[in-house]
Parts: structure tokens; C-alpha cells; sequence
């Protein structure tokens, strides 16, 4: 069962945002394109670049706001709470991505255009999804935190844990300097101690729901927090 924790944007205010992004990015397009000798006006082949154009910045917002397409969810599972990145909405992002590139490829090779401002409007829709998203989305694909009544159990790309809760004798809450959670260190019973790098699992968006649970679950092993 999967509980939403942050809902995506209600639908007209999605379709209004994206309406007027697609407009002002359309009327902006025009300076990418060098005009026909003589034409007075933008002919509809004109106008197909400049659509695509347009297009390729809506799909990029898209990409890089999430809370227009996708919800954050988490999945409860043996009375606890699983988080991790979604394959289905990662697969979706690389999908209408695939768009841009094909997009500008095709204008490049149908029309004439401003090579600079052509290259920095690429450039832009290019690299920013996946500089914002998409690679680190990829990179942590696999990465998971379980949080349950019986045992806490993690992976990321370096390191990977199981640990029942009769092992624990203590756990603690560590702080970046914005007050958000960035760690959790944990000390077993036998000695060892295990430190979870949350800030590297692509799990940004869930941060407050794993530092609630574990003050609401795990209150009898939790020390003091870092301020």
C-alpha cells in the first residue's frame, strides 16, 4: 500500500502554469530563428520551430518540477514505511527527455537559426534535467531506507545494512546547517556503529516523514538530535 505525502499540483493549477510557460517560452522563441529574406511575417513552418522549441522548455519544467506529474509516495510495508525513488516515474522523466533532444536535432537541420542563441537554448533544456534530475535519479535507482517496528534496513551505492532493532542501543538524528535531516548514526549493541548518509539517497523529498517516524517509532532508542 502506498500512503501520498505530497500531492502533485491540483490539475488547473498545473494546466494554468504550463499554459503560460508554453506561451512566453513560444513568444520567446522567435529570436532563435533567422527570418527569410523579404518575409513580413511568421510563416507555419516558422511556427512548428518555434512550437518545438517552446515544447522542449515545458518538458524540461516538467522534468525539474515534479510536483506537476508526480505525487511523493511512500510504501508501508511490515508496519513500517519503505523509501525510495519511484522506477515508474524515473522511466517516465527518461522518456519524455528523449523528446528535447529530437526536438532540437530537427530544428537545427529544417530551419535557419541564430547559432548562439540556438546553442544557449539547447544547451539549457539539454543539461538541465539532467544535471537536476535525471543523472542522480539513475545513480541512486537502487537505494532504499526501511523503517519498521523490527528492523532498519538500507542501501545505497557505496554501502547497504540490516539491522533488527533488539541490536540497536542507540540512534541519533544529524543535522546539515538548514535544520534538515542528514544522517542517521547508529550504535549497536556490540560495539559498532553504523552511519546511514541519507543526503546521498535521493530522498530529499522525504526527509521530514523519516525524521517523523523515527521520533514517533524509535523514541526509546533515540538520543539527542544535533541542533
Amino acid at each position: 500500500m502506498k500512503k501520498v505525502i505530497r500531492k502533485a499540483y491540483p490539475l488547473e493549477v498545473s494546466i494554468g502554469l504550463l499554459l503560460l510557460i508554453l506561451f512566453v517560452s513560444f513568444f520567446l522563441s522567435r529570436m532563435l530563428f533567422i527570418m527569410p529574406v523579404g518575409a513580413k511575417e511568421v510563416g507555419p513552418n516558422l511556427y512548428l520551430g518555434m512550437f518545438l522549441a517552446s515544447a522542449s522548455v515545458l518538458i524540461t519544467v516538467l522534468i525539474l518540477v515534479e510536483e506537476f506529474l508526480f505525487p511523493t509516495k511512500i510504501k508501508e510495508i511490515d508496519g513500517g514505511v519503505l523509501f525510495r525513488n519511484h522506477s515508474t516515474k524515473l522511466k517516465m522523466q527518461w522518456f519524455i527527455y528523449l523528446c528535447i533532444p529530437v526536438a532540437f536535432t530537427f530544428i537545427y537541420l529544417t530551419y535557419d537559426v541564430n547559432i548562439i542563441r540556438f546553442s544557449v537554448w539547447a544547451a539549457i533544456c539539454i543539461l538541465a534535467p539532467i544535471v537536476g534530475k535525471l543523472v542522480s535519479g539513475l545513480h541512486n535507482y537502487k537505494d532504499f531506507l526501511k523503517l519498521t517496528p523490527e528492523v532498519i534496513a538500507y542501501k545505497d551505492n557505496e554501502k547497504e545494512g540490516n539491522m533488527p532493532m533488539a541490536s540497536i542501543e542507540g540512534l541519533r538524528i544529524l543535522k546539515d546547517e538548514s535544520k534538515f535531516l542528514q544522517k542517521l548514526e547508529i550504535s549497536l549493541k556490540d560495539g559498532r556503529q553504523v552511519v546511514i548518509d541519507i543526503d546521498k539517497m535521493e530522498l530529499d523529498d522525504f526527509l521530514e516523514a523519516i525524521e517523523q517516524y523515527i521520533t514517533t517509532q524509535y523514541s526509546k532508542v533515540l538520543k539527542h538530535s544535533d541542533a
